[in-house]
């Protein structure tokens, strides 16, 4: 899962949806360094990494890529389901998306410290709408590009798009299989936190 399932699984209030969004920018052990709720939200953005990256659906998942490509195809699922979510949004949210990500966005313009490398890029998540964006598959080829940079291999997910097309489908039914064991493992974990 990317950003915007995270959010969307994270918890509604504010310190459990920027803990959402942190777990992707802090790193090691929680210290106290940030409030309790935002510390279990990121603890459960762990948790949801953990578990999905293992979760046989997933292994299925991957399964579908040429051997070749299957190294980063977690990677290419990740952004995927964040597609899948979004264009399905309405089945799982009473909030329209729109509405969703503006109150994020608002709520995360007005932070005056962010983690790592979050400072320079909260700015961009805001002005190009980059959770609304996923409502179009073709912008995920834009998202591969820039992830593909930060794991300074320019091009290396390239060869995936093809097999995104192909397998459109496919994928879109196997997030749809385990969405829904996601929502119901995070909300386990706020049961007990």
């Amino acid at each position: 899962m990317n950003y915007l399932a995270h959010l969307h699984l994270g918890g509604s209030r504010p310190n459990q949806l920027l803990g959402s969004l942190y777990g992707d920018f802090v790193k090691g052990p929680l210290k106290g360094h940030y409030p309790a709720e935002l510390e279990a939200a990121i603890h459960l953005h762990r948790r949801l990494d953990a578990w999905t990256d293992q979760h046989p659906l997933i292994t299925e998942a991957r399964l579908r890529f040429s051997p070749e490509l299957r190294r980063y195809s977690g990677i290419v699922l990740d952004v995927f389901f964040d597609h899948a979510l979004a264009v399905n949004w309405a089945s799982y949210s009473h909030e329209p998306l729109a509405v969703f990500t503006q109150n994020f966005y608002k709520l995360l313009a007005k932070q005056t410290s962010l983690p790592g490398r979050l400072v320079k890029v909260a700015p961009w998540i805001i002005e190009e709408d980059w959770l609304g964006s996923y409502q179009e598959f073709e912008i995920l080829q834009t998202v591969l590009k820039g992830i593909s940079y930060r794991l300074k291999q320019p091009g290396v997910l390239a060869p995936f798009w093809p097999e995104l097309e192909d397998n459109y489908l496919v994928l879109l039914n196997d997030f749809q299989e385990i969405y829904p064991q996601l929502i119901e493992f995070a909300e386990e974990h706020w049961l007990v936190n």
